[in-house]
């Protein structure tokens, strides 16, 4: 069962400080709502999905993810394996912009249009995730995925 309902102005103050703090991005709207799902909040700036909450991360709905300043740039091979939900590997990795800590929430991108592909928490730091094996960023949300086409179908 899905719940939706308007953050108070104390709520919304509160919202705006830690998106910037964890994020750096800068949030502006009149009306901030919150919908309840499946353990996770999807947070509506003005009608527009904008952020995302699970398992105590706030992360950019994948429209945002181009604010994001750390990002992670991924060759085109990397692509329909993320599209499927798959983790960044190491080998796929072209380059990191932006200074990146473990922990942290990145945008994963493709190398020839720089679009956003989806939106990871980074494993390791970002000088290590060239030219080592395994997993360097955990796939939180992307293209196609539940989220996705809920936005799409209207929120």
């Amino acid at each position: 069962m899905v719940r939706r309902y308007c953050l108070r102005k104390s709520e919304i103050r509160e919202l705006k400080e830690r998106v910037e703090k964890e994020l750096g991005l800068e949030v502006e709207g009149k009306r901030f709502e919150v919908m309840e799902e499946k353990g996770r909040r999807l947070i509506l700036v003005d009608s527009y999905l904008s952020l995302l909450e699970e398992g105590g991360k706030i992360f950019p709905f994948l429209g945002w993810a181009d604010r994001l300043k750390k990002k992670v740039v991924v060759d085109m091979g990397a692509v329909p394996h993320l599209a499927r939900g798959a983790d960044v590997m190491s080998p796929g990795v072209v380059r990191v912009e932006g200074e990146i800590g473990p922990g942290e929430i990145v945008a994963v991108v493709d190398e020839r249009h720089g679009k956003a592909l989806a939106v990871g928490e980074a494993l390791v730091a970002g000088g290590e995730m060239m030219g080592r094996k395994g997993k360097v960023v955990r796939n939180l949300h992307h293209v196609g995925d539940a989220i996705w086409k809920l936005a799409e179908g209207g929120t």
